[in-house]
């Protein structure tokens, strides 16, 4: 008796699938590659030969765009500001999620599709009366501010992607911790919370790259130069170096924003794919 192996076929909708992957990948990266490259040129070679490389490594652009444009001050406001909304938001959106997921009681799912609502809510809706809040607290144009609207804004998200994950882990250990005398804060911070890192992990970089990014609430919230984060520094610059044809600035400057994000997505990948698919595994 002889068995014989079925050899597969490549589906041509598989070919395609990959050729179309492919060329999402180089229009997405091309526009990196350019810019990064661009950072490096003069401004004459920016506009006569877009195209070709720099013909030596101008770093004095980036050095320009740090000093001179105060992006070094920009990045560190905004390096300040995520990273203490993004400690704060899962910090308290874990303890939400874990109580949502963890105990019953009475409100406990209206609690939840309360911070669900939230998300839908659109941001434009919420600027006027988040202007009035803030500034009646004496907080508006100061970092205080800025990272407690961050982390309000940033809670509906990680409370929604922290229940599900905290639903998925083992009782089991959590009931052995409380039969050993362990408390209810001690059993969350010291069994639960561990065991939930890679989800943890997962929604931190969500948070981070979303908060990173943001624009409309700087605008809104935080009308003092001195205290500008990235996004509204770049599109400061973006006016002062258009007017001063100083385009290679600006592209540092895009590079210099563009490289934490860059940073993260690559160091993270793996994490973030194992955070996401933690739940589903156990």
């Amino acid at each position: 008796m002889t068995l014989t192996h079925r050899v597969r076929r490549p589906r041509p909708w598989s070919s395609l699938l990959h050729l179309a992957l492919v060329g999402w990948g180089v229009i997405v990266t091309l526009p990196l590659v350019w810019a990064v490259m661009s950072s490096f040129k003069a401004d004459r070679d920016i506009l006569t030969s877009p195209w070709s490389l720099p013909d030596r490594l101008h770093g004095e652009n980036w050095a320009r765009a740090w000093t001179e444009a105060s992006i070094g001050r920009y990045f560190l406001n905004s390096a300040v500001v995520v990273g203490s909304a993004v400690v704060l938001t899962m910090l308290f959106g874990a303890m939400v999620a874990y109580v949502l997921a963890r105990y019953r009681f009475p409100g406990a799912r209206l609690i939840y599709y309360l911070f669900i609502a939230g998300m839908a809510f659109p941001l434009f809706l919420a600027l006027v009366p988040l202007f009035f809040v803030v500034r009646s607290l004496g907080l508006l144009g100061t970092p205080l501010g800025l990272i407690l609207v961050y982390t309000a804004y940033a809670l509906p998200f990680t409370v929604f992607f922290l229940t599900s994950f905290f639903r998925t882990l083992p009782t089991s250990v959590a009931e052995a911790a409380f039969l050993d005398g362990c408390s209810h804060s001690g059993v969350f911070f010291r069994v639960m919370l561990p065991m939930a890192k890679p989800g943890l992990i997962s929604v931190g970089i969500f948070n981070f790259l979303g908060l990173w990014n943001q624009y409309l609430l700087p605008l809104a919230l935080n009308p003092e130069e001195s205290e500008f984060v990235l996004a509204q520094g770049l599109a400061v610059l973006a006016v002062r170096q258009g007017y001063a044809s100083d385009w290679s600035g600006l592209f540092a400057g895009l590079t210099i924003s563009m490289l934490p994000v860059l940073a993260a997505y690559v160091v993270f990948q793996r994490r973030i794919t194992s955070g996401l698919t933690a739940g589903a595994v156990r």
